[in-house]
């Protein structure tokens, strides 16, 4: 599945009700959101349909970064449902963030 670009106006119907979806929180001018990209690629790649992996650029978004309490880029947060269940903030792995969805699906 591609990677949707999500925002304010769109958050809710991307999100919520949706089954597990992965927010990417970051900005262009963040060195560790360029870095993350591929690794969310990746695993988009890998998972297939069973996620939904949104970014969201907090620049033209801030909206969505205040409602759940975004203070650093990358913010990965981890929806089920709509609802947040899980939380990285910075750089993961690609394996970390499979451990996580795996915890969630």
């Amino acid at each position: 599945m591609a990677i949707v670009n999500v925002s304010d106006q769109t958050f809710n119907n991307e999100v919520e009700g949706q089954g597990t979806v992965l927010v990417d929180f970051w900005a262009p001018w963040c060195g560790p959101c360029k870095m993350i990209a591929p690794i969310l690629e990746d695993l988009a790649n890998e998972v297939g349909d069973s996620v939904k992996i949104a970014k969201v650029n907090v620049d033209e978004n801030p909206e969505s970064a205040s409602r759940f309490g975004v203070m650093s880029i990358p913010t990965l947060i981890f929806f089920k449902d709509g609802q947040p269940v899980d939380k990285v903030v910075g750089l993961n792995s690609k394996e970390n963030l499979k451990n996580i969805l795996a915890k969630h699906q």
